[in-house]
């Protein structure tokens, strides 16, 4: 894991438990696990860069971002493999270097080339067959800080 440079995160069914709540005026609320905002703070410690990679656009998505220390946030993203392949040649990077959790179809193209792929039990069975890691935990069960405890930081620790 010492190449990871940047780690890729989804958003709904990863960070979130993959609702999307609808008020009556169209707001929209997402549920967040803070266990996963304790871990994701740590990785630029580690030296790993988190950024987000999303289909769907919501300001909510922005201030949950900045309060988890995720350096870059890019929403409304249909072709989710253009936008890393942008990412990656304007930091000089490979997907060796690039970890990525994802849970769903619109992750895999994305996610396939990646050093390290990784999703929540209750990911689909597409991205559960990519993937190097699969947490025991279910989205919004704090799947993303198991992940990031097991196969980062706790190796980062010795432990």
């Amino acid at each position: 894991m010492n190449n990871i440079k940047v780690l890729i995160l989804d958003v709904d069914g990863t960070l979130t438990d993959g609702k999307i709540y609808m008020g009556e005026n169209g707001e929209a609320f997402k549920a967040f696990n803070c266990h996963d905002a304790v871990a994701l703070r740590k990785m630029p410690s580690l030296g790993i860069e988190t950024i987000i990679i999303t289909g769907r656009k919501s300001k909510i998505v922005e201030n949950r971002a900045r309060e988890m220390n995720i350096s870059k946030v890019y929403q409304n993203i249909s072709n989710k493999k253009e936008k890393l392949e942008e990412i990656l040649e304007e930091k000089k990077l490979t997907f060796d270097n690039v970890a990525y959790i994802g849970d769903d179809e619109n992750d895999y193209e994305a996610m396939i080339n990646c050093s390290f792929k990784a999703c929540p039990n209750d990911a689909t069975n597409l991205i559960k067959n990519i993937c190097d890691y699969i947490s025991p935990n279910k989205c919004n069960e704090a799947a993303v800080r198991e992940i990031l405890d097991a196969k980062f930081i706790k190796k980062e620790r010795g432990l």
